[in-house]
């Protein structure tokens, strides 16, 4: 569950809707609609239907009109909170089903917590559609009786480390917090975080749970939106049936909208913990969700800095050196708004350089404007937006839904379409006079603890409040505790769990190949539903070629030949990008170098035109070589305040091995970047070769148009490909050994546990996917149900193999809070000893159950069909691969499961990665028995102790 919005604001240029009970109905490239039909229950809940008939799948989202802004002070953060208690039980529903049951349909869900409202939502195979009725429907309107102490102090450690992970143990994680105090008066709705402070978590009673329930969580203060492959007729039925009864709940008042006006400018600092590089925000008050304003804001954010033209821009990034990027941009809220200039600054930079780069910058705006052509740049870039925030069920419900209940239209994107096509010059000057130009403003510098005379001269040093670590307590030892005792609400239905309906069946898609002349291999999957295609290059070689004292030179290479071409600089380059609505971008990874963009399909041989240039015409311009390995090592330094990244990091450099290429960074390090110089690039560009390259496309786009589109290209780049020698990896360290990292102060420790186990093309790969389903296939595995809901010490864990050509780990990962670390580690431990031993034939059949029906939702949006194309091509496997694999695993026998287990999920072979506070964690986790090696954050070995012995 997210405390925060969900909803992506979608821009667009031309969208219909209409009410009726149709698909998408799309008859040119410049007219498109979503068709819905709503209608009202009895008891006042909104609901509304869309029909998509493209895959067998169903999305449902419940958006309650009750977000942080309905909180009081002494109690925030319980909208969010109460999301997490409605995901226990209910009523009708067997203890735990909710997080577990759909994961097991084959399905997925979640929920989301902002400003000023909830959202609940799934997507499932079509035969468990009535079954996600049930179980939503229940959790709505029959779980209030449900709830228990032991619950309540359960989900309270679930909040409070989630809370952890993204704000107190992340670097400017605290920002928000010291802004929202600032910008608004207090006792405004949005004076206080959405996640709220963990002193009022803990305060959280059962009265206040079922006090909040009562007054917000009423039909009538709710909209429902499905949409799939569904009977309109039958769906009204069957929403009337589970959905109908659910009390109607007191009116509730709705908000008015609550802009602030400063009086003065606020400048604020903050010696952060984790930071290692100096941040800058400027944040003015603008206008509310839905106001006109908003749209001409969201325009002036991208016209500022948005481009390599932008004001903001040229003055921070290219002019001055000062950051690697800046950013502007809208938020506009129920209530009010904010628009927020936003720089995080290269190492050592004084906050007031960058103040003052920004200052000179939106002077230029005023003085100069903007051209035509950036305006028109913008738009077209939107129109694409449109149909890429469109493109899945889930996203269309989440559109409806949203304006329904916010915008008291689900066809509101029709006016706001309007409202986007008449901006204009005068317009963006309007807002940018109205709410920016001489305007006061909260201003935030966020600096390293070491640095803190980096912020901005007279800044007032802001105070937040910080957890202490300690050992754990009393209240923090949770458990499922007994179950409620009550009186089922009456029902005229039977409300016990549904059946299924008919099983649907996954069917893999058509793909089409061809070969070029030049060795380069096309592959392409034909998708009509939207005017939009994506494509990949994918040129193998990636990091495996990085000399070891040049290591990210692969992916520094990628970065630059986005920075323009012979005829272009990087800024014609991006505008002649940005007016066709195309992404184009060049990245490179472990194991290949990306060629990677979307478009709209109309403009899909310009879009490739501008590909072949970017591929065969580099710039390889100083200037920008030197921004850019600026940039690379502002990135770099920032790494080093991320946790997750260390502990990913160093784990891989002790799985792989120093001396092996694939066990230094993809990024490489502060050292390897300071060797790279523009001649290197230059040389591995040589590598960048069609022989043994692929291209992947799918979309509104056939295979005759593909092969033309690409002619030039394949005309004009020639040449071999070259074969890495990297690729045998041997096991670097030995198991039973547990490295420990010192990040003082964390909040939580970072988990990484495992061994080296199998490729991507081995037999064997499936299996091991299949046999991981129930440790750490998501929340319904076994490491997620115990370390999260039994025990309430973090708010995720997971285990997984990455797909690669060479040797990938098997891996299980957790952030846990601090004083939880030793017990997290000792259950892990234990789970992997046992977990081959106690693999059960119920065990295998719903392993079997859940990845055939998951397939049927796994491949809908573009995106997942381009990775189909890409296991053929990179892992040479056959065209109707998840067939064959779907039957492998249907052949499987427990005996196969256990064999698979045992051959690649050895916790004996295993090690232990922990990054946390020493201070209170080093001395606990000697407890588990194993050797302990302290490191430093870069990987270097501090001291060895063993058994916990000095």
């Amino acid at each position: 569950m997210k405390f925060l919005s969900i909803i992506p604001f979608l821009f667009t240029l031309i969208l219909l809707f209409s009410c009726s009970e149709k698909s998408i109905d799309q008859s040119t490239t410049d007219s498109f609609s979503i068709e819905y039909e709503k209608f009202t229950l009895d008891n006042g809940l909104e609901v509304i239907l869309h029909v998509d008939k493209s895959d067998p799948i169903v999305a449902v989202a419940t958006m309650m009109h009750v977000g942080s802004n309905r909180e009081k002070p002494g109690k925030t953060g319980f909208a969010h909170f109460f999301e997490h208690m409605s995901f226990n039980d209910s009523e009708n529903v067997p203890v735990g089903a909710n997080r577990k049951m759909i994961p097991e349909w084959g399905g997925s869900r979640n929920g989301g917590t902002w400003s000023d409202g909830t959202v609940y939502y799934e997507v499932v195979p079509k035969d468990a559609f009535e079954k996600i009725l049930w179980i939503d429907s229940d959790r709505f309107g029959y779980m209030i009786n449900t709830v228990t102490e032991a619950a309540l102090e359960r989900e309270k450690q679930v909040v409070k480390n989630e809370k952890r992970q993204r704000v107190d143990n992340a670097p400017y994680g605290y920002t928000d917090e010291i802004i929202r105090k600032n910008l608004y008066p207090e006792g405004h709705p949005y004076s206080w975080t959405v996640i709220g402070s963990l002193p009022d978590l803990q305060a959280a009673t059962l009265d206040d749970v079922k006090e909040f329930y009562h007054k917000y969580y009423g039909a009538g203060n709710a909209s429902l939106v499905i949409a799939g492959d569904i009977d309109v007729e039958e769906t009204k039925k069957l929403v009337n049936k589970w959905f109908g009864e659910i009390p109607k709940g007191p009116e509730v008042e709705p908000l008015k909208p609550m802009p602030v006006t400063l009086t003065e400018t606020k400048s604020l600092s903050f010696a952060d913990n984790f930071a290692k590089l100096p941040e800058l925000r400027m944040v003015f008050p603008s206008v509310e969700q839905y106001n006109k304003d908003e749209y001409a804001l969201q325009v002036l954010g991208q016209l500022l800095s948005g481009s390599k033209k932008s004001p903001l821009y040229k003055t921070v990034v290219e002019e001055k050196k000062l950051a690697p990027r800046v950013s502007s941009y809208n938020n506009s809220n129920e209530l009010a708004g904010e628009f927020v200039l936003r720089v995080r600054a290269n190492e050592g930079v004084p906050l007031d350089e960058v103040k003052a780069a920004i200052d000179e910058g939106l002077k230029r705006f005023e003085v100069s404007g903007f051209t035509d052509n950036e305006l028109q740049r913008i738009k077209a870039e939107l129109e694409t937006d449109l149909y890429y925030g469109v493109a899945t069920v889930l996203n269309k419900a989440f559109q409806l839904v949203q304006d329904n209940e916010f915008g008291n239209d689900p066809g509101y994107i029709t006016k706001r379409a309007k409202y986007l096509q008449e901006i204009s010059r005068e317009d963006v000057m309007r807002v940018y006079n109205t709410y920016i130009k001489g305007k006061h403003f909260v201003m935030t510098s966020v600096v390293p603890a070491a640095s803190p005379q980096l912020a901005v001269s007279g800044a007032t040093e802001a105070t937040v409040w910080q957890e202490e670590i300690t050992a754990m307590k009393a209240n923090e030892q949770v458990a499922q505790g007994e179950e409620a005792e009550y009186e089922k609400t009456p029902s005229k239905y039977d409300r016990s769990e549904p059946p299924f309906g008919d099983a649907p069946l996954f069917k893999m898609p058509t793909v089409w190949e061809s070969a070029a002349d030049n060795g380069m291999k096309i592959l392409g999957i034909e998708n009509n539903e939207l005017p939009i295609v994506t494509f990949n290059i994918s040129i193998p070689g990636g990091h495996l070629l990085d000399p070891a004292d040049k290591s990210g030179l692969a992916v520094f290479t990628a970065d630059l030949m986005n920075e323009g071409t012979a005829s272009k600089t990087s800024a014609e380059l991006e505008e002649a990008i940005g007016l066709l609505g195309s992404s184009i971008s060049v990245d490179g990874s472990l194991e290949e170098i990306n060629i990677s963009g979307s478009c709209l399909s109309r403009n899909f041989t310009p879009t490739m035109a501008l590909v072949e240039e970017m591929l065969l015409q580099p710039r390889w311009d100083e200037a920008d070589f030197e921004r850019l390995k600026q940039e690379w090592k502002t990135g770099l330094k920032g790494r080093e305040a991320n946790p997750n990244a260390i502990a990913a990091l160093n784990f891989n450099t002790l799985i792989y091995g120093p001396d092996h290429i694939a066990g230094m960074p993809t990024s490489g390090n502060l050292e390897t970047a300071e060797n790279v110089t523009l001649e290197d690039v230059k040389e591995y560009y040589k590598f960048l070769k069609p022989g043994g390259a692929s291209l992947k496309v799918v979309g509104d786009i056939d295979k005759a148009t593909v092969n033309k589109a690409v002619e030039s290209l394949v005309n004009n780049w020639k040449g071999e490909g070259v074969k890495s020698s990297n690729l045998e990896v041997t096991n670097a360290t030995d198991g039973s050994t547990l490295y420990f990292i010192d990040v003082p102060n964390a909040k939580q420790s970072v988990l990484y546990i495992g061994s080296l186990a199998l490729s991507a093309t081995d037999p064997d790969a499936a299996k091991l996917s299949f046999a991981n389903e129930i440790l750490g296939g998501g929340s319904s595995g076994r490491l997620f149900q115990t370390l999260r809901i039994e025990k309430g010490y973090t708010y995720g864990a997971y285990s997984r193999i990455p797909d690669r050509t060479i040797t990938a780990p098997f891996t299980i990962t957790s952030s846990v809070r601090a004083n939880a670390t030793l017990p997290s580690l000792e259950i892990i431990q234990k789970m992997i000893q046992d977990y081959g031993s106690g693999f059960t034939e119920e065990d295998v059949a719903l392993t079997k159950n859940k990845v055939v029906k998951q397939n049927t939702r796994a491949y809908e949006s573009l995106n997942a069909k381009l990775g189909i194309l890409t296991h053929i091509d990179k892992f040479g496997k056959p065209k109707n691969f998840i067939d064959l694999e779907q039957q492998q695993l249907m052949e499987m026998t427990l005996k196969d499961f256990k064999d698979t287990i045992d051959k690649y999920m050895q916790e004996d072979k295993m090690i232990y990665v922990v990054v946390g506070d020493r201070a209170t964690q080093l001395e606990e986790v000697k407890k588990l028995g194993k050797k302990v090696v302290e490191l430093d954050i870069f990987g270097n070995e501090i001291g060895a102790l063993q058994g916990g012995e000095l």
